[in-house]
């Protein structure tokens, strides 16, 4: 018997695959949790970057922002300014020593170009401040008193004051013999009759203390005063001091920068001391002396009897008790400042009998005209 051996085709083969699969399903795997997975395969590693070309260790990064350093650690790592060794190279360079020379030079030409001699007392003296600088130091230094006034509680008299108006009677006639007439005159009056004092600031600002007026006592006493503080004004001693102030400043710095700074700080304040002592306090009572002889020679000029200076200067003394010596202060004493007057009153007098009476400002003009020309009116050694 013949076997039959029959060969299906291909795709009924594939049906009958199918359809064997059909009939009988695989099983599905069964996962009891999500954790359990979790659990059956670890996390995966994280590996560095590793930086190409190189095997190296990275390096830290030390960049700090400026805006956030420390200043300790600033000031900790500064360089000093000032070396003992650079500062000797410095003082031996070569160009230091021309600067130095041709300053110095400059320096002495200044001085004496600008050397002015007092016409009434023959003093040699330096000033290199023009009178429009010092006016405007005057005007600043008037704005600074009002508003110190004020801010202390103070007050100034009315226009309408009797003692505002008494010294405005005595200014409008000092006034015209004071060589100042273009000046803007302005008077106040400061309430304080505990203060004895008065002064004429460069401009004209004039300030007068409530203090004062009783002690005057009338019109000739407040003429004296103000008299001598015009003269102040007229014989230019603000300027002056300005100027001595200048030149002490320069000649301290300078010492200072030469010997190494701070170091020398404080021989420079014994040296200042003693310049205090010997040249500024001296040369003020020498201005005080030129102004209490102009002053009342002005005053005699505008017919103010020039002996009431002597009556005021006597309760001055009386109403100071306790005087300071006159080698340590600014002014002369009230026992010398009377005595020097009482020389020159003869001269007053022939003044106030000579004078019209009409405010001719004879003795300021002739003063002007010789401190320009560094001539002399009167060469006298009282003074």
């Amino acid at each position: 018997m013949r076997a039959a051996i029959r060969l299906a085709s291909p795709a009924r083969a594939g049906v009958r695959s199918l359809t064997a699969c059909r009939a009988s399903p695989l099983p599905l795997p069964t996962f009891s949790s999500p954790s359990s997975i979790l659990r059956r395969h670890p996390p995966l590693r994280t590996i560095p970057p590793q930086r190409a070309f190189s095997n190296a260790v990275p390096r830290q990064n030390n960049w700090r922002d400026p805006r956030h350093q420390d200043p300790h650690e600033q000031l900790r790592r500064a360089k000093p300014l000032f070396t003992s060794e650079g500062f000797s190279r410095f003082l031996r360079s070569p160009s230091l020593h021309t600067v130095v020379v041709l300053s110095a030079g400059g320096a002495v030409a200044f001085y004496f170009m600008n050397i002015q001699t007092v016409p009434v007392s023959g003093r040699q003296r330096f000033n290199c401040y023009s009178e429009a600088k010092v006016k405007q130091v005057g005007e600043a230094q008037a704005k600074r008193i009002e508003y110190e006034v004020e801010r202390s509680g103070g007050r100034f008299l009315s226009d309408w004051d009797g003692r505002t108006r008494l010294v405005k009677k005595v200014m409008r006639r000092l006034i015209p013999v004071s060589g100042m007439e273009d000046e803007e005159w302005e008077v106040r009056v400061i309430d304080d009759p505990s203060t004895v004092n008065a002064f004429v600031l460069p401009g004209g600002k004039v300030f007068v203390y409530s203090g004062l007026i009783p002690i005057a006592r009338n019109e000739h006493g407040l003429a004296a005063v103000l008299g001598h503080e015009i003269a102040h004004n007229l014989a230019q001693h603000v300027a002056e001091r300005m100027s001595s102030q200048l030149g002490a400043n320069i000649l301290i710095y300078s010492a200072i920068a030469l010997k190494g700074g701070f170091g020398f700080l404080v021989p420079t304040y014994i040296g200042q001391v003693i310049l205090d002592l010997v040249f500024s306090r001296p040369m003020g009572r020498r201005q005080e002396a030129e102004a209490d002889y102009i002053g009342l020679m002005m005053m005699a000029e505008a017919c103010y009897d020039p002996r009431e200076a002597l009556g005021f200067w006597e309760r001055m003394k009386r109403a100071q008790q306790e005087e300071p010596p006159e080698w340590i202060s600014t002014h002369p004493s009230n026992s010398n400042r009377i005595q020097k007057i009482q020389e020159w009153m003869p001269k007053a007098l022939d003044k106030m009998r000579e004078s019209d009476c009409q405010g001719t400002a004879g003795f300021a003009s002739l003063f002007r005209q010789a401190l320009e020309k560094h001539i002399f009116i009167e060469q006298r050694h009282d003074i």
